[in-house]
């Protein structure tokens, strides 16, 4: 019995641990200086170069702040400028006419003539900015071309205003801008002084003009000779050769012949992609509106429907022609 005990009081005395009276006193003063070699100087930081976030500066934890990302989205790339190049406030413009009639009946007439009245564009408000590309669509008698000559400064708003800003314009349009009589080559003279250039810089961008129209020995006879794509073929060449601020295009990307469009089609793609040029285009081609416009506008019996991007605006427009 005696010897059990003893070997069980083997097993649960614990183990001797040196305790530091019974080490030598040289022992202890060596392990009291190495300590005491390892505490810091008076006056010392005393926080290591792993600092824990709670001991950091205020100013650092904000930089450490995980709902900064959260907060701040990634606006999407902006191809155009913030810088405005054509601004159209409140602009109203009515056609009036007088009723048939001789002007010795309606001078003699003791009441005054009764004018009938048409409100082409109604309180028309909206911002292009420099380098951005804008289409306008609309049924016809929209107001959509009434709206395009007169920011190309051909009409005057009864009230309202547009600002170009200090920009150069050119409106590309059947039927405008072309005296009849004079010849294809004269016209460019004439519409390039109308644009502001030089003759000097006309007269270097000639030949390249002519190339472009492709009209061959048409460019030295009268306008009124030519049909429909032979003028909207100068006109383009003209406009696109040149290169104003802002360019305004009324329905000539669909006038002429196959490859003629294509060409054009293709002079526009090529100018847009500088971005360094405003176009305004109307069209009825939804495609072209698609694909080469960064916004488009839905104008309505002299109003705005809708202003956005293509995809949101023409498939509603699509839905409401059908």
């Amino acid at each position: 019995m005696e010897e059990r005990m003893e070997v069980l009081e083997e097993k649960v005395r614990p183990e001797y641990t040196e305790q530091p009276e019974d080490r030598p006193e040289t022992e202890l003063s060596e392990q009291s200086e190495a300590i005491s070699s390892e505490q810091p100087e008076e006056g010392a930081d005393t926080v290591s170069s792993e600092q824990p976030a709670a001991l950091l500066d205020q100013d650092e934890l904000d930089d450490m702040d995980p709902d900064e990302d959260e907060e701040e989205k990634e606006e999407p790339p902006r191809y155009y400028s913030d810088k405005s190049a054509i601004s159209v406030r409140n602009v109203n413009i009515v056609y009036r006419s007088l009723k048939a009639g001789s002007i010795k009946q309606n001078f003699f007439k003791l009441r005054k003539v009764k004018q009938e009245v048409f409100q082409a564009v109604r309180n028309v408000s909206f911002e292009v900015r420099e380098g951005q590309i804008l289409g306008i669509t609309g049924k016809n008698g929209s107001g959509k071309s009434t709206m395009l000559r007169a920011i190309a400064g051909i009409f005057s708003a009864d009230s309202g205003e547009i600002d170009l800003h200090g920009h150069s314009i050119s409106l590309l349009s059947i039927g405008v801008g072309f005296n009849k009589e004079l010849s294809g080559r004269e016209n460019i003279l004439l519409s390039g002084m109308l644009l502001g250039f030089s003759q000097a810089d006309i007269m270097k961008k000639m030949n390249e003009i002519i190339e472009f129209a492709g009209i061959g020995t048409f460019i030295d006879m009268p306008v009124r000779t030519y049909s429909s794509g032979m003028y909207s073929k100068l006109a383009f060449s003209i406009t696109a050769i040149l290169e104003t601020e802002i360019m305004l295009i009324d329905e000539v990307l669909s006038v002429g012949d196959e490859k003629f469009k294509k060409k054009s089609y293709e002079k526009m793609k090529e100018l847009i992609s500088k971005r360094d040029r405003t176009v305004v285009i109307v069209s009825h081609s939804l495609t072209t509106l698609e694909e080469l416009c960064d916004e488009v506008m839905w104008m309505h019996d002299g109003e705005i429907v809708m202003l956005d991007r293509p995809e949101i605006v023409l498939p509603v427009y699509r839905d409401f022609m059908k």
